[in-house]
């Protein structure tokens, strides 16, 4: 994966995670729906990492 990349994986989850930690004080309906996003986020950018590895190989 290249840095651009991965960057933007790591401050887009950064910024859902704060914005879970901020909404749990609010409500707690949106506080999930932010948790289940932000790892969504991270199991995507894990699934792109792992195709352009193999793509790479191949």
């Amino acid at each position: 994966m290249s840095k651009p990349l991965a960057l933007f994986f790591a401050v887009f989850s950064v910024l859902l995670m704060s914005a879970t930690a901020i909404a749990i004080s609010y409500n707690g309906w949106i506080a999930a729906l932010l948790f289940m996003l932000t790892l969504c986020n991270i199991v995507v950018g894990f699934i792109v990492s792992a195709k352009l590895k193999r793509r790479n190989q191949g």
